[in-house]
């Protein structure tokens, strides 16, 4: 571990900077975050209250020298405001980007090397993976003082975007009842669990850009490891594409969707190389654990409540209906 003293989490209350700041602070660091809003940062971590559109932000952190920033942002404008405010006074920089920055979702086992979408302008409507172009863009200016990591899709207990939670719902929530599904031959599933990957980003000072995302599983033993795990006995119904969009069922995330989901012409999605992250240290919890952990923690906060993706119960049921 790099002795690293004074680290600043560009966040810190949300799912994953909290994860960060967490890990650095067990890792023995002084941690400050900043954020907006009114959840706490984690405890033994100092936080400072700041709306980063303030241009004034970062007045309260000029005097400050850092070993590390960490920033998670989704707006590039965040991120290179923040670069032209602390980069003369921090070592490294971390930037928290996504693999959904590729431009091509076709070509399998792609490495970091891969072309990228076009960077967001400034006035342009927002578009996720061009702005985390654009503040991959405003973070090189670092040089060797920067670090870009782009997981994949992240997943665990607490997950906001409830995409793979769902799955863990429906199983436990049907019991001997069946469950919708789409058709699993063919398709692949590419996650980090949340706890790896702050592990990863704090574990050292890395640099340049690495792929942090686990290994290539078939959709099929995913939700095997799912299903078992919730004690489902019922059937799994399996529907083709064209009969799902047909009902109105999205692919991969948001409201009335079927998370995971991906449509066919994009078979590089869930398929990119990871070794630079496994030989610069990145790990991989077991499958089962964060299974377990995703289920316990749906379990808690309601098989049914209302989530971000997937499909409402009463909803599954009706499309199940259609298909008798």
């Amino acid at each position: 571990m790099v002795d690293m003293t004074d680290v600043l989490v560009l966040g810190g209350t949300g799912w994953l900077s909290e994860r960060i700041a967490l890990h650095w602070r067990d890792a023995g660091a002084r941690v400050t975050c900043l954020a907006r809003g009114g959840r706490p940062s984690p405890d033994g971590t100092v936080l400072l209250r700041g709306d980063r559109d303030d241009p004034d932000v970062y007045e309260q952190l000029r005097a400050q020298h850092w070993d590390e920033v960490v920033d998670v942002s989704r707006h590039a404008k965040q991120v290179r405001e923040a670069v032209a405010a602390l980069g003369e006074r921090t070592d490294h920089f971390t930037f928290v980007s996504s693999a959904s920055v590729y431009a091509d979702e076709t070509t399998l086992a792609q490495d970091e090397s891969a072309p990228l979408h076009e960077p967001a302008q400034d006035g342009d409507e927002y578009e996720y993976a061009a702005q985390k172009v654009a503040a991959e863009q405003a973070v090189r200016i670092l040089g060797e003082r920067a670090f870009i990591v782009r997981p994949g899709l992240i997943v665990g207990a607490g997950d906001p975007s409830d995409r793979f939670g769902y799955w863990a719902a429906a199983f436990a929530r049907a019991g001997s009842e069946p469950v919708l599904t789409p058709i699993a031959e063919g398709r692949f599933v590419q996650i980090i669990d949340v706890e790896d990957l702050a592990a990863y980003v704090t574990a050292e000072l890395r640099h340049g850009t690495v792929n942090a995302t686990g290994d290539v599983r078939a959709f099929a033993d995913v939700i095997a490891a799912v299903r078992e795990a919730a004690g489902h006995t019922g059937e799994i119904v399996e529907v083709d594409d064209d009969w799902l969009v047909q009902q109105g069922v999205q692919y991969w995330m948001g409201e009335r969707s079927l998370p995971l989901w991906v449509p066919d012409d994009m078979p590089g999605f869930m398929r990119r190389e990871n070794d630079a992250y496994r030989a610069s240290g990145g790990t991989f919890t077991p499958l089962d654990a964060t299974v377990r952990a995703v289920l316990d923690d749906e379990r808690a906060r309601g098989l049914d409540r209302e989530r971000g993706a997937g499909l409402r119960r009463a909803d599954e049921l009706e499309l199940l209906a259609r298909l008798a």
